[in-house]
């Protein structure tokens, strides 16, 4: 009898100590506990904070409809190189900059005037025509790309210009 107790004994110390209690967090679902938990490692490529472009991109608009002239082929050609044009001042802006004058008149408290004049000035050669597309009935959209590299060369240039006048 005694032998059969500790067996007895044996056994239930060997099927509780296989069991463990796991408990659910409040509101948790003990049967979600349950399910085998699978981990998913998603690889992920470092991406610079600062990437470098290959190109700069600018786009200029300009209406049909206010072209100085009667001819409506006219009218048309002469606001594609408008857009153009504008595409090129948006090129010149991120090559050079943009010079801001700005002036604001305040009395009693109350802004009586506030004007603003910005000016760009610079080269851009090597510049590439992306599109020429009308865009709605009466305005043109022309996207012009200039390359990184004459990016680098006109600034290199210019900041040359710069310390050349100053000494």
């Amino acid at each position: 009898m005694r032998t059969m107790v500790n067996l007895a004994v044996i056994a239930l110390i060997t099927i509780v100590s296989g069991c463990t209690v796991t408990m659910a967090p409040p509101g948790q679902n003990s049967a979600a506990m349950m399910q085998p938990q699978v981990e998913t490692k998603i690889e992920t490529k470092a991406i610079p904070v600062v990437q470098r472009r290959s190109a700069i991109r600018s786009t200029g608009y300009a209406v049909i409809s206010v072209q100085p002239s009667d001819v409506d082929a006219q009218q048309r050609l002469l606001a594609i190189r408008a857009s153009k044009l504008d595409a090129y001042r948006g090129l010149t802006e991120q090559v050079y900059g943009q010079y801001l004058d700005a002036s604001t008149t305040v009395a009693d408290m109350a802004v009586l005037s506030d004007t603003f004049r910005t000016q760009v000035e610079g080269v851009i050669y090597g510049a590439k025509v992306v599109s020429i597309a009308p865009v709605g009935e009466d305005t043109y959209e022309t996207t012009l790309s200039l390359d990184q590299d004459v990016v680098d060369d006109l600034r290199a240039l210019y900041l040359a210009s710069l310390a050349s006048n100053r000494t």
